[in-house]
Formats: C-alpha cells, structure tokens, sequence
C-alpha cells in the first residue's frame, strides 16, 4: 500500500510540472521515498521531475506503453517508495487513452492543479465539472498562482465537498521555457534553488494529506524476456545538448536485447566509435546547436563513414535533423549538417507534427510518438508511413537511404523489441 496521485489540470499552461515538481521536493524534504511518472510522450518534464525527486522518471501510457508494463512499473515504485506522483498530459480528459483512463485503470485518486489567477469562485464549478464529467475519484485540489490568503478561502470555500489540498502563489520566476517545452534542467544553474523555493511556498494541509487512502498495486507478472537478438553487438548511442530526447526504457530494452551500449558526443565532435556495429541518433535539439555540429568534422566524417560501411543508423527526430543536407535554424541561418539524407530542414514558426502514432513493421506495430516544429523538404520517397492513434491516417514519413532509417516519429523501443532489433541489424539483402 502506497499514497499515490495522479496531477491533472483541464489543460496545459495549468501548471502541473511546477505543482508535481515542488510537491515531490518538498515530501523528498519530508524524509519520503518518492517515485514520479509522466502520461503519456515526453521527454523534458520527466527531467526535470527526476531532478526534484531524486528518482528516476518513466512513461505511463496504456496505448504506447501498454497497459502490463504501466503495471510492472507501479507495482515495482509501490515497493519501494512511500509516494507515488503522476503528472497527466495536457488535460484530464484529453486523448485516447487520456490520464483520466489511467487513473481509474489502476485506481489512483486525482489531484487537480487549477490556475487560480483569475478566477475565484469559479474554480468550484471548474473542479466539480473536472470530477464528474468522467467521472474519477478527485482526492482535492493544489490551487496555483494564488494571490493572497482571502483568495485561498474563497476558492477553498467553492470546492464544497472537495478539499483544498495545497497552494502555491505566483512566482516572480518561472521554469524558464522554449518551443519543445521547459528548458533542460542542467541548462538551469541555480535549477535546485528554484526547486527547494517552490517547496517551501508550497503550503499544504497535512490534514488533508494524512486523509488520503493508500492505494494497492497489485503485484506484476514478471515480463516476457525478449530473445537477445542484438548479443554480441555494440550500439553507439549520440548524448549530449542536442541530442538527449532518449527514453530510458529504449536503453533498457536494447540492454535487453543483448547489445552493448557506448555513448558519444557530436557536440564535442567525438566521432562515432570505431567498436560500433550500429548507431542511434536519439532527438534533441540540434537547432539550438547547429553552427557547433556544421563544425563539427570529426563526428560528420565518422557518420559517413560508418553509413558507408553499412552500419545500420537509427535517426529519430533531431537525430534525422543533424543528417540532412542542411538545417535552417530559427533565425533563418543555414547550416550544412552530414548530408546522409538528401534534403533541407528549416524550423518552423508553428508546431508541424504532434501525436501518438504507430511504425507498421514485418514483426508487428513499433508504438511511439511525433512532436516537432521543423519539416523536412526531401525527394527521397518514404520507405513507409507512420499510422496516427487513434485516428489511423497516415503519420510521420519513414525514409531509408542505404543502412541509414529516419524519421521526425520517436520510437518506444518495449512496445516491440522484435522490431528494434531488426533496426539495428544489417539487413541480409
């Protein structure tokens, strides 16, 4: 038995990092083992969520994480931590399957976090509708950006029968943000001063808190183990600044599979090492250092070099970014990247793909997720199509060139560990 929650707004721009951030900090402070998970795709909160908590940060998805490994991981924190946090995606009702279908799968009370700024009484009628709509169990309310304590028992006063859980008032500073979300926490220098000061203004009823009823995880079947297909070969893997959108459970599973990993830098213009027998270009941000990686000679000959051997290369998003022709940063400045896929990236003012989508692979769906604000001009024909969830027209673009395979969609590496390490092999023909 564990206390856990499931942090939930009616939409983003609620703040509920902020809210799930400083709630963690300050119970870590408190002396409990706090675990946090994020719904849904995303690469950025679950950072900063880990910074605050001290604990690593997965997935919860039912649709691209799946329903059984969703229960492995809450059933393995149930065991070890006294608290359980959940971020939700966007708003509580939002998607299919949406953070609300997660809460009750598992049975997890909801935390609401509303944006008290400029509203008062309302915020009853907001939170009322939030509980019964679905309805799900609403274990209270964390009430941001309030602006004084008379504001605090008003809105307290209009959740009736629903308790005010906690507030937090407005911030002189916020999380410092860009187009793809917050900003990486360890672009941040004073990021856990920021984080301990949102734990103290964080005021919460320990009433209220010692109300809330443990939830039980029941214990998991252990998962299937998958064949270690990739034995015996060395995978290279690009981390650093601006390429470091990397589930956790990807290296998990090609671990998994067999295979082991080294890391290197194209930032610091380390060249793919010499030992590997494939390459993974994870996303990141190759816009924000595209002057540094057009430089960056040493890593551009490597890649070419191991494309030219036919090493398989694995690029996803930013990764596919940095191995076009060239990329158009926001400022319209053009670099030359390593030219392994013919074609032009420019970044965009507006957000040009988002969503859970599917890879039809011969070894079945390869689940996962698109989220990017660049296009690709390219005159290679896609290989194949991504599939979009739920509404199963055609997604993201799926390019091969030679041992290379690219697209903007992010792979979810345990969704079909079959298909991954087919990625990484040669091909036979």
């Amino acid at each position: 038995m564990v206390k856990a929650l499931l942090v939930a707004a009616v939409s983003s721009g609620q703040g509920k990092t902020t809210v799930t951030a400083a709630l963690a900090r300050k119970l870590v402070r408190l002396g409990k083992r706090v675990r946090v998970f994020k719904c849904g795709p995303d690469f950025i909160d679950p950072m900063l969520l880990e910074r605050a908590s001290g604990a690593p940060v997965r997935s919860l998805d039912l649709w691209m994480v799946g329903q059984a490994l969703c229960a492995q991981q809450l059933s393995q924190a149930a065991a070890e931590a006294d608290v359980i946090l959940i971020e939700g995606v966007m708003g509580l009702y939002d998607g299919t399957p949406s953070s609300a279908d997660l809460a009750r799968a598992f049975g997890v009370p909801v935390m609401a976090v509303i944006d008290a700024g400029s509203m008062a009484q309302t915020a009853g009628a907001l939170v009322h509708g939030l509980r019964d709509y679905g309805p799900v169990e609403m274990a209270g309310v964390i009430a941001n950006r309030i602006a004084s304590e008379g504001h605090a028992k008003i809105v307290a006063t209009s959740l009736r029968d629903i308790p005010l859980f906690a507030t937090l008032p407005k911030q002189a500073r916020s999380l410092p943000e860009r187009h793809l979300g917050l900003v990486l926490p360890g672009e941040v220098g004073d990021i856990d001063q920021l984080l301990d000061a949102l734990a103290d203004q964080l005021a919460f009823d320990q009433a209220a808190w010692d109300k809330l009823r443990d939830v039980a995880f029941a214990p998991a079947p252990a998962a299937a183990t998958a064949p270690p297909a990739l034995a015996g070969k060395t995978i290279a893997i690009a981390r650093d600044a601006a390429f470091m959108f990397l589930y956790p459970a990807n290296v998990d599973t090609l671990r998994a599979l067999g295979a082991t990993l080294t890391f290197f830098s194209p930032l610091a213009d380390e060249p793919v090492p010499a030992t590997a027998d494939a390459v993974y270009l994870p996303g990141g941000y190759p816009e924000l250092h595209a002057e540094r990686l057009s430089q960056a000679s040493a890593w551009q000959a490597s890649i070419r070099a191991a494309h030219a051997a036919g090493k398989p290369i694995v690029a996803e998003c930013g990764g596919m970014m940095a191995l076009a022709d060239t990329l158009a940063d926001q400022g319209g400045a053009v670099w030359n990247m390593a030219g392994l896929l013919p074609g032009a990236v420019a970044m965009q003012p507006r957000l040009a793909g988002l969503g859970p989508q599917g890879l039809p692979t011969p070894q079945g769906a390869l689940r996962g997720h698109t989220f990017h604000y660049s296009k690709l001009d390219t005159k290679v024909e896609p290989a194949a199509y991504t599939v979009k969830h739920p509404s199963a027209i055609q997604g993201e673009a799926w390019y091969r060139a030679g041992s290379l395979t690219a697209s903007y969609f992010h792979a979810y590496f345990p969704s079909n560990p079959a298909a991954v390490a087919a990625l990484f092999l040669r091909s036979e023909t």
